[in-house]
């Protein structure tokens, strides 16, 4: 516990040094700056390099942790989160081709499938499938590049990935913890100390953003992650879901909006439910004082649904469902009248 400990603080120990050091090298980080533009939500320049700081903070816990207190897929996730990072930071610093960066995020879907990451069986309360190897592998790569892409879809205002990626990964981490599996328990709770770290000059009004790297890894290690903790037993995985629900909620929601309205989907755009508020008056501040207090009670829902029978888990997946219909009906009635791009 207390090497853990000592671990976890020196995660957010440097991952918090890099944020404060970054943000205030923006001037020598002009390949890194964020320019504010007809669809932003900020201001000025900002730098987008809170990525490198969050994954810093990472790295050195891992290697205080050692290779014998990580998970045993803990190099295949490592080698795809590289992958990822590169075409990432490449993204940051420049502008890569979407179809290209997508080459990359399969590249490294495929990789975490050699590693034998699998969504099998397909799983809800009462109910299992096990499906062909063919399909599960099918099913598997579109779940991680969706999660790959949805912490960069969901980062468009201060402190909601870097707040996603605190409660999310540490109610992961609690979850390992609370099953025995110090491995995973440790590897969650360095994201999130990590996180929590970003967050220190992330929050309203930031000075640093996560950028594609932050974002695009984060995503990979919470499609990754919920696959390794679903197959290890520590949780079914919509458990996982309902614990991330937020961001899978909002992207969906929105993706699904603009394909009916026909619009471009890989086009950068002002429409999901924070930038619709933030547009319609609500300031940041509100925005996500919302959002972590929805985060919070997803977080302990999904561990009070580990100690309900699988009849009281429909129900609460049944309530969640109602929530988030009633809370996009909301948003759609504060935020109606908005321009969406």
């Amino acid at each position: 516990m207390r090497d853990l400990g000592v671990a976890l603080l020196l995660a957010f120990g440097i991952a918090a040094l890099g944020t404060q050091l970054l943000a205030r090298s923006s001037a020598r980080l002009r390949f890194l700056l964020d320019q504010a533009n007809a669809r932003s939500l900020h201001r000025g320049a900002i730098p987008r390099a809170g990525g490198i700081a969050l994954f810093l903070g990472l790295g050195a816990g891992v290697l205080l942790g050692g290779p014998e207190a990580l998970p045993p897929a803990w190099p295949w996730i490592a080698s795809a989160l590289g992958l990822v990072a590169l075409v990432s930071l490449w993204d940051d610093a420049g502008e890569v081709h979407p179809l290209f960066r997508l080459f990359v995020q399969t590249l490294a879907a495929l990789v975490l499938l050699a590693g034998g990451l699998r969504w099998s069986p397909l799983a809800l309360p009462g109910l299992s499938y096990p499906p062909p190897d063919l399909l599960a592998e099918l099913l598997t790569l579109l779940y991680l590049l969706w999660h790959i892409n949805l912490y960069n879809f969901m980062d468009g205002i201060d402190g909601l990935a870097g707040g996603m990626a605190l409660f999310g990964f540490g109610t992961l981490g609690f979850l390992g913890w609370q099953a025995g599996a110090w491995d995973f328990a440790l590897v969650n709770g360095l994201i999130a100390a990590a996180a929590a770290g970003f967050l220190t000059g992330n929050l309203p009004p930031a000075r640093i953003f996560l950028g594609d790297l932050g974002s695009t890894g984060l995503g990979l290690l919470a499609g990754s992650l919920s696959l390794l903790g679903a197959q290890q037993g520590l949780f079914p995985l919509w458990i996982a879901w309902l614990i991330f629900s937020p961001f899978l909620w909002d992207a969906t929601w929105t993706l699904l909006r603009r394909a009916f309205r026909g619009e471009v989907l890989w086009q950068p755009h002002r429409s999901h439910h924070y930038q619709r508020l933030v547009l319609a008056g609500w300031s940041q501040k509100k925005t996500l004082g919302f959002a972590y207090a929805l985060m919070l009670a997803c977080s302990l829902s999904a561990l009070a649904a580990l100690r309900m029978d699988s009849r009281e888990q429909a129900w609460l997946i049944g309530a969640w469902v109602c929530v988030y219909g009633l809370l996009s009906a909301r948003v759609e009635q504060i935020a109606g009248h908005e321009p969406l791009v």
